[in-house]
């Protein structure tokens, strides 16, 4: 019997040792060690891994029969935008921090693309950062070990034995538990037969190479315009530090609420805490925010400074009917999330709509008592899928329950139309929702057969012409009538005229270093006042302003030093200078030390500085507001008898031989404007790290 025979035999027998295991209450553990001696003394082999692959989180390519030899091997055929691959992730953490690589359990990430994107490893790298994989990945370009095991779906969990051995396949998501039994009864096996080894492999994990520090976005992802008195502010979601960022559109933060490490908390803007969290909206003075590996829709409270949970347990859920209240009903993966305003008799009702990605559907929060479509009533509190059927498929039908969507992952209500549009990013389309009927329409993108969720491409063109691959982000513009999406994997912006259905690119070639670049761009939000576009440019780690009547971009500074205190700070240094009061230039150069000796800069590292614009200072401005640590920051102050604080934040990756560390550095510098000082100060300071 060949490989890809005992793939498939596996996969059946799985499925029956599954629903044996559910029934079971003793000798689990029995059942499986047979299952196990009987399938280990097959000695069915695969082929090692191609020489030559890509790998991550590893210093050297890894070989089944010589890094891997003496170990129970799991291997993860994922593809990184798959919402199911996701899933599966925090299963995998699970089983990892339960048996250790001395213990005798590796698992390796085989990336094995859908879209074409996402065979660049360094968009693969990205993802492995972003997600906080911690083992070996190889990038699959190929997918040469896909093909020899015959594998037909993501996710597909393949557990090999300590000679390589074929042991069992696990099909899609859920088997946290099975996992759990299957390696605890066959590291005890193999370890009774003296064949489990207990070296170490050459782990080198990559996420130090991100540009941690709280003044830096991480993988923002979607973002929101807010309007108020005061004019407009901007919300963020900053993805990969666990935080919601509120600033005003130049820059200055106001708020920042939760923390750099993820979590499950309620409170105030300090001690709440979010986990990956995506899309925001705003609805008065709340922010609504789809909380997604905490599986839950977060609610901040601008006015009272608090965080609470107003749907979701924490717990990803399989339901795909829903009807509880609030925090008793489980949701998968809240994605994105957007605001109708709906019209209830003589009042108007907001419904707070949830692009489920973990569900393939679209729900709803009623804010409100209030009567939905068929004069269904729901009290307030109530979630609910209203359209899909959970199916993965790209399915339109004029009653909402019927259709198949793919994946959602961006909302934008025309309130003027009653129309929500909505990104199906596993179909590669833009499609439509009429909020009156729940109709589901084609706007652009994809084909006419709903099974096919692989007709992708970068074509202008209308309707089904038009072609996208994997776009994430969505805003609608009143004004002009029409809809901007990201072109998340083909790194673009588009625009959607909604009456011709006709899809163009506007901004973005593809191309690095190019005046328009992207790097999987997965939000975007409109100043329709001044014709502003928002983009979170994800793997940049920024957000991009592009004025689209001036056809001109810059990247937004964020300044969250405003906010700031030193207590935020282990290493804080005070320097006092000089600098004329006829005004003047100081030019700041830093020679970075560490206290301990093993520790030195990673010149692979990001190390970057940046220069707070609080509105308390005045008479001094600084050229650039961030930059390396090799540039001098250069500072010029207007004519003036003041003493000025110039704070600037230091964030610097130290490796040693082993690992790499991310150090945040506070060095505030007290300028004094005297008579008779120098009108060109240089200053080259000496930081001693701790």
């Amino acid at each position: 019997m060949n490989v890809r025979d005992v793939v498939e035999e596996l996969t059946q027998i799985g499925i029956e040792i599954r629903q044996n295991l559910e029934s079971s209450v003793d000798k689990k553990e029995e059942l499986v060690l047979r299952h196990i001696k009987a399938f280990s003394k097959k000695e069915t082999r695969i082929v090692d891994f191609q020489p030559g692959l890509e790998w991550f989180n590893v210093a050297e390519g890894l070989s089944l029969y010589r890094h891997l030899n003496g170990k129970i091997i799991i291997l993860d055929f994922f593809t990184y935008c798959c919402i199911n691959c996701m899933h599966i992730l925090p299963d995998l953490d699970a089983l990892e921090k339960r048996f250790s690589i001395k213990d005798g359990l590796v698992v390796v990430g085989v990336h094995s693309a859908k879209f074409s994107n996402e065979r660049d490893s360094k968009r693969l790298l990205s993802a492995v950062q972003r997600y906080n994989i911690k083992h070996p990945v190889v990038n699959d370009k190929t997918m040469s070990v896909w093909r020899n095991l015959g594998i037909c779906c993501w996710p597909t969990l393949v557990m090999l034995g300590p000679t390589g051995e074929l042991l069992a396949v696990f099909v899609g998501e859920g088997h946290r538990n099975e996992l759990i039994l299957y390696v605890d009864v066959a590291l005890t096996y193999f370890k009774s037969l003296n064949k489990i080894l207990q070296n170490d492999i050459p782990l080198q994990l990559a996420r130090h190479l991100l540009p941690i520090g709280n003044g830096n976005l991480l993988f923002p992802s979607k973002l929101e315009i807010v309007h108020n008195e005061q004019g407009e502010s901007l919300v963020i979601a900053d993805t990969g530090n666990n935080r919601i960022l509120v600033m005003d559109t130049v820059g200055n933060v106001q708020h920042v609420i939760g923390g750099s490490n993820p979590g499950f908390r309620d409170g105030d803007f300090e001690n709440a805490k979010f986990n990956a969290p995506q899309g925001v909206c705003i609805l008065d003075t709340s922010i609504y925010v789809a909380d997604n590996e905490n599986h839950a829709i977060r609610k901040i409270d601008l006015i009272k400074g608090i965080v609470t949970t107003v749907a979701g347990t924490g717990i990803q859920g399989h339901d795909y009917i829903g009807g509880k209240i609030g925090k008793d009903q489980v949701l998968s993966s809240p994605w994105d999330l957007a605001v109708y305003k709906h019209e209830h008799g003589k009042n108007i009702i907001p419904v707070l709509l949830i692009a489920m990605a973990g569900t393939h559907q679209i729900w709803a929060l009623f804010l409100e008592d209030t009567i939905w479509w068929k004069n269904r009533k729901y009290k307030a509190g109530t979630c609910v899928a209203i359209v899909g059927s959970g199916r993965e498929e790209n399915r339109n039908n004029t009653y909402p329950y019927a259709a198949g969507l793919a994946q959602p992952s961006g909302l934008t209500v025309a309130e003027e139309q009653k129309i929500v549009f909505f990104v199906d990013s596993e179909s590669s389309a833009i499609r439509s929702i009429d909020l009156q009927n729940g109709q589901v329409s084609v706007v652009c993108g994809a084909n006419r057969n709903p099974a096919d969720l692989h007709d992708y491409g970068d074509i202008d063109g209308a309707k089904y012409q038009a072609k996208l691959q994997h776009p994430l982000g969505i805003a609608w513009h009143p004004k002009e009538n029409i809809v901007y999406i990201t072109d998340t994997y083909n790194h673009k912006i588009k625009m959607i005229d909604v009456t011709t259905q006709y899809c163009k690119t506007v901004y973005g070639d593809g191309k690095p270093n190019e005046k328009f670049s992207f790097d999987e761009p997965s939000g975007i939000a409109i100043s329709s006042e001044k014709d502003l576009l928002y983009v979170a440019d994800t793997n940049h780690h920024v957000v991009k302003v592009i004025d689209t009547k001036k056809e001109n971009i810059t990247t937004l500074p964020i300044n969250i030093l405003t906010i700031e205190t030193d207590n935020n700070y282990k290493n804080v240094h005070f320097f006092d200078t000089i600098i004329s009061e006829k005004g003047g230039k100081l030019n700041i150069l830093f020679n970075v030390t560490f206290a301990e000796s093993d520790l030195k800069l990673n010149l692979d590292a990001p190390q970057k500085w940046s220069v707070s614009l609080s509105t308390k200072s005045s008479g001094w401005v600084a050229t650039e507001n961030n930059g390396e640590l090799s540039d001098p920051i250069l500072i010029t102050f207007s004519e003036g008898n003041e003493t000025h604080e110039v704070r600037v934040i230091l964030d610097i990756v130290a490796c040693k031989t082993t690992e790499c560390i991310s150090k945040k550095v506070l060095v505030v510098y007290r300028v004094h404007q005297k008579p008779n000082a120098s009108n060109i100060v240089t200053e080259q300071k000496e930081i001693i790290v701790k």
